[in-house]
């Protein structure tokens, strides 16, 4: 594989993993320096560079890889006043990795292609552990011609990548598939709080489940935590959780669709981040929603 100068936004839980496959596989990485990063030191030490200057890094890079937060974080770093938008070398590619309200999305994609560059939308779904390994999947928005440019890099750390359709249909489906395994994932919790509550053994809750219609990924996700009372299997946060219900329902909102059980999902991520710890895992939701009635 021929090598590309990347520019990386966003050195998190799912970054890093994103950033140590770009190196291994040749790629002239580049990431910014910032503190909700993870350690780089072992990015540094297989090759990588760092900097502290978003122009720098937009300067560098052929292909800009954005995997931070959301919309507010994306917006700033391509449209805010240090954004790197003024920057970017004509033709380059941003790759917008982070999960974000499409209407955002296309909004700053129209302003990167009349500053003379591309843009794609390239949502993730799956764990930290798959981006470490090279696995995740992508759901790609933007033309063709863009996302047949993308593959190679994006095979780097992706074994599914599938295109949706024009600009903003990545995060669209993103979204939606986050809907619906977060969905799930709150009314596991919610179920097993019920259990809980009525003394079911645990084990025995999970096998019955898993035996019929309650079985899928987002119970095997569950499981541990159910059992032992391990959280890791499904890291991602309350935090998280909540934003991506936020934005679920907001674009449900723009397009004029049917959002009552998703707000009814929002609501109990929301109350569960102002009961504790909002970094908390969402298997720990089994938690808060016992404790939210126990007085």
């Amino acid at each position: 594989m021929n090598a590309t100068r990347i520019g990386l936004f966003g050195v998190g839980l799912m970054g890093h993993g994103i950033a140590s496959n770009l190196v291994k596989h040749g790629h002239d990485l580049m990431v910014f320096e910032h503190a909700g990063n993870q350690p780089i030191d072992d990015l540094i030490q297989a090759g990588a560079r760092s900097t502290p200057d978003a122009a720098v890094l937009a300067r560098h890079a052929d292909v800009l890889v954005l995997c931070v937060t959301g919309s507010p974080q994306v917006e700033a770093i391509v449209l805010g006043e240090n954004g790197v938008l003024g920057h970017l070398k004509p033709g380059s590619l941003v790759v917008d990795c982070s999960t974000s309200i499409p209407s955002s999305t296309e909004q700053i994609a129209r302003q990167v292609v009349a500053a003379g560059c591309r843009f794609i939308d390239s949502p993730m779904t799956r764990l930290p552990k798959d981006a470490a390994a090279g696995r995740l999947n992508l759901l790609v928005g933007g033309d063709q011609a863009d996302f047949d440019r993308a593959l190679p890099v994006l095979r780097c750390f992706a074994e599914n990548i599938t295109r949706v359709g024009p600009v903003g249909a990545g995060h669209r489906m993103k979204l939606i598939h986050n809907y619906v395994s977060l969905g799930q994932a709150a009314l596991i919790a919610e179920a097993a709080a019920c259990a809980r509550l009525g003394g079911i053994d645990a084990q025995v809750l999970v096998d019955v489940l898993a035996k019929g219609g309650g079985g899928g990924a987002a119970l095997e996700r569950m499981r541990t935590h159910l059992v032992s009372g391990d959280p890791t299997g499904l890291q991602f946060t309350l935090a998280n959780a909540l934003k991506d219900l936020s934005y679920y329902n907001t674009m449900a909102q723009q397009a004029h669709a049917d959002r009552t059980i998703a707000q009814s999902v929002a609501d109990t991520l929301r109350q569960a981040t102002e009961q504790g710890n909002p970094q908390s895992y969402v298997p720990e939701l089994v938690e808060r929603l016992i404790a939210r009635h126990a007085a």
